[in-house]
């Protein structure tokens, strides 16, 4: 009988259980974690340059903890640069080594190369008076654009911006 029972409660509960709730309630987080950090992501360009031509940035939640991570390109080799996001200044840089992040960082910079705007002033003109939480640039029909993803009344808004 109390298996019975244990498994009509697990079964309720993840009946309604939903990804795109998650996924609201995920960004819903993200976007009030960004909110009370002192550092913009555009800060967050700015302070990373030290460490190479910035090809990518975002905000996202890193054991429980938000964390601004901005990919660089120095010298032909990749890094993460983790910004402090109350103090905008480096909190530690390390290689992209792992095959994910190595691909990612390869495509960025392959997008970043035929940019004629860098990613800070993209990022500008996309957000607006909006949050900006992240962008990653790529090509779209041959021209490199940057995918700035926006709070907007409490939900994650992708803007396309050229970058050429």
């Amino acid at each position: 009988m109390l298996k019975v029972a244990l498994i009509t409660i697990i079964s309720l509960a993840l009946g309604s259980w939903s990804p795109a709730l998650c996924a609201e309630q995920d960004d819903a987080a993200l976007i009030k974690a960004v909110s009370d950090a002192k550092v913009t992501l555009q800060g967050g360009l700015t302070a990373s340059e030290r460490e190479g031509r910035p090809i990518s940035a975002k905000f996202e939640v890193e054991n429980g903890k938000l964390q601004l991570s901005v990919y660089t390109e120095k010298n032909g080799k990749f890094f993460e640069v983790i910004v402090d996001h109350m103090k905008g200044s480096i909190a530690k840089t390390e290689p992209i080594t792992e095959d994910d992040d190595l691909a990612d960082a390869k495509s960025q910079s392959a997008a970043m190369t035929k940019a004629k705007t860098n990613l800070k002033t993209a990022v500008d003109k996309a957000a607006g008076l909006s949050l900006a939480v992240s962008a990653t640039p790529e090509i779209k029909d041959n021209h490199p654009v940057a995918a700035v993803s926006v709070a907007k009344g409490g939900k994650l808004e992708t803007v396309t911006q050229p970058l050429d």
